[in-house]
């Protein structure tokens, strides 16, 4: 199948990921994790995966490194 190369990286669901998953995608280390963490508890969580970039410290660049390896759900 086409697809199995995608599913090398399990995609982590921004409203459920644990700190630790958080800190295992490209560029997001112990700050942005928080504060990904603190943005879902204050908003309700992410409704798409680009209101990732609302994140404080979170930028295109880092959006378009992990987008393949995040979801909402």
């Amino acid at each position: 199948s086409s697809s199995a190369a995608s599913d090398v990286y399990k995609r982590q669901n921004l409203n459920t990921a644990t700190k630790a998953e958080l800190l295992s995608l490209s560029g997001i280390g112990e700050s942005r994790a928080e504060a990904i963490i603190a943005y879902r508890e204050t908003s309700g969580g992410f409704s798409k995966i680009e209101d990732l970039k609302k994140v404080d410290g979170i930028k295109e660049g880092i959006f378009q490194k992990i987008r393949e390896q995040i979801t909402v759900e």
